[in-house]
């Protein structure tokens, strides 16, 4: 009798707003019944988009779909910011943004493109000293964060309405969104966060390839079912 090949599959997911990464994992886990599902990259829970999602033999590919470069498109609110950057924390005023051009605003992007050192924001889930920096940012605990190398391969604004721009950009692994958003404003000298952010390529891997999760999760339920 031929032994049955050991179970793996690769899911491209659009992840809902709100949602943190480990929330569509927790989901498609106990959809599949077993333990070994994992995320190839996280999205913050006020992002959407893809995200990759590997079940079984399949998770030994995370890293590698980890690797690959990103895009992303959303929209930056100049002269005002918060603490996380995002929208996730109290928005504060900080300059009125109406003098700056469209051509004001590209010149700032093109410093933050190409190979940059980028500062990532203390509301992110990197590991210093074996914990979480939000963990400490969130008691208030002040974490000195090294700059890191990141790649920039595109920073288009596709929409200028102050005081919101819209964006394209393209980076490599490692790349935080929300301190683009932290260095545009600081370059403009009237700040900025970002309002909004959709991850739409990993790789060749394509948001317009993704399910939605209650239609996947309806999918697994309906093989699972065939199979009992």
């Amino acid at each position: 009798m031929q032994e049955k090949e050991p179970y793996g599959e690769v899911f491209l997911i659009n992840k809902p707003l709100e949602w943190t990464s480990f929330d569509v994992v927790k989901k498609v886990r106990n959809a599949l019944k077993i333990k070994k599902v994992g995320h190839a990259g996280t999205l913050d829970p006020l992002a959407t988009g893809l995200l990759i999602v590997c079940a079984g033999k399949q998770t030994k590919s995370i890293e590698q779909y980890m690797g690959q470069e990103k895009e992303y498109t959303g929209t930056f609110v100049l002269g005002k910011t918060t603490e996380s950057f995002d929208g996730e924390k109290e928005i504060v005023e900080v300059a009125d943004p109406y003098h700056l051009t469209l051509e004001d605003v590209k010149k700032s992007a093109a410093k933050l493109t190409g190979e940059i050192m980028q500062v990532p924001p203390m509301h992110s889930a990197i590991k210093i000293d074996g914990k979480r920096v939000y963990e400490s940012a969130r008691k208030g605990i002040d974490v000195k964060i090294e700059a890191r190398p990141v790649t920039v391969s595109a920073f288009e604004i596709t929409r200028f309405e102050l005081p919101e721009i819209d964006f394209r950009i393209v980076c490599s692994k490692g790349t935080y969104i929300r301190s683009i958003a932290r260095d545009l404003g600081e370059a403009l000298e009237v700040g900025a966060y970002m309002s909004a952010l959709c991850r739409t390529r990993i790789g060749e891997f394509l948001l317009n390839d993704a399910l939605e999760l209650p239609d996947l999760i309806t999918k697994i339920k309906a093989r699972l079912d065939e199979d009992i």
